[in-house]
């Protein structure tokens, strides 16, 4: 099984892991702004697309070790209830986010945003509605994974 691992997010203005699993972002854990008094940190566990309402899990602890064990555990028991296609979704999504935002990078228009319903990627493929999530996938898409 993949080994989950942690980042920092330097760019988080609280001290902020990511932890990820493989290419998939399964979560944080962030140190809590919050009252004189509330836990120390926060976690989140989950992700979606590839997951329904509520499966995802939430928690607080008191310190950053009770926290990774937390999520350790809330991680084990969301991980059993996925199956290869719930991170293939999340992969998807997160292939076609990534292009919609090179193209208006590039200055490129969706083909939604044509009249014709087509345009060009930036990789300089003609592309139109119906044939544009095939080329997001089979051109843009990591699928080392």
């Amino acid at each position: 099984m993949t080994a989950l691992t942690r980042r920092r997010d330097s760019k988080a203005p609280e001290e902020t892991w990511r932890i990820y699993f493989g290419d998939i972002q399964a979560g944080t854990i962030a140190k809590n702004k919050g009252s004189i008094g509330s836990p120390a940190w926060q976690w989140f566990c989950g992700f979606y697309p590839g997951s329904h309402p509520g499966e995802q899990s939430v928690g607080t602890a008191a310190s950053f070790a009770e926290a990774r064990s937390a999520f350790e555990s809330a991680w084990s028991a969301f991980v059993a209830r996925r199956s290869p296609g719930d991170f293939d979704e999340w992969r998807r999504h997160e292939a076609f986010t990534a292009w919609k935002y090179a193209m208006w990078d590039a200055g490129c228009r969706l083909p939604t945003q044509n009249t014709s319903g087509r345009s060009r990627c930036f990789c300089g493929a003609e592309i139109e509605l119906r044939t544009t999530e095939d080329h997001i996938y089979s051109t843009h898409m990591d699928t080392s994974q």
